[in-house]
């Protein structure tokens, strides 16, 4: 019985597009800001926007900006990662990955999870 109700239900995998918009450059301050629903960071410097993700390379946790420290830090299990995403204390081995970013048609920031970039990678924005 239990079988057969489960034939009703779709067998699908519902997974976040890889490539979505975060809002308008005008919306973000300067700083560093953290999308929870992505995972991701977003980060504005003058005029110039960044993508980082906020997912530990270690075990997956998700990662915290440290202005003080100007490091993103694992709450977990310790690992630190300088500016860049480079790893400084592990048990990280890998870097943070960077992310691609631009501006879509309709003038929001487009971040592109298919396409790693380097950590200087930006888009500049007339805000």
């Amino acid at each position: 019985m239990v079988a057969s109700i489960r034939l009703l239900a779709p067998n699908v995998l519902y997974e976040l597009p890889k490539e979505f918009k975060v809002g308008y450059p005008k919306d973000y301050p300067e700083g560093v800001h953290f999308i929870p629903a992505r995972r991701i960071f977003v980060l504005r410097e003058n005029n110039r926007f960044r993508a980082v993700s906020a997912v530990c390379t270690h075990l997956g946790c998700t990662m915290r900006w440290s202005e003080q420290d100007l490091a993103w830090k694992c709450p977990c299990h310790g690992s630190v990662f300088n500016e860049k995403g480079g790893v400084i204390k592990g048990p990280a081995t890998r870097p943070l990955p960077w992310y691609d970013i631009s501006v879509s048609l309709d003038g929001q920031l487009l971040v592109d999870l298919n396409k790693d970039v380097s950590p200087d990678h930006s888009v500049v924005v007339n805000v």
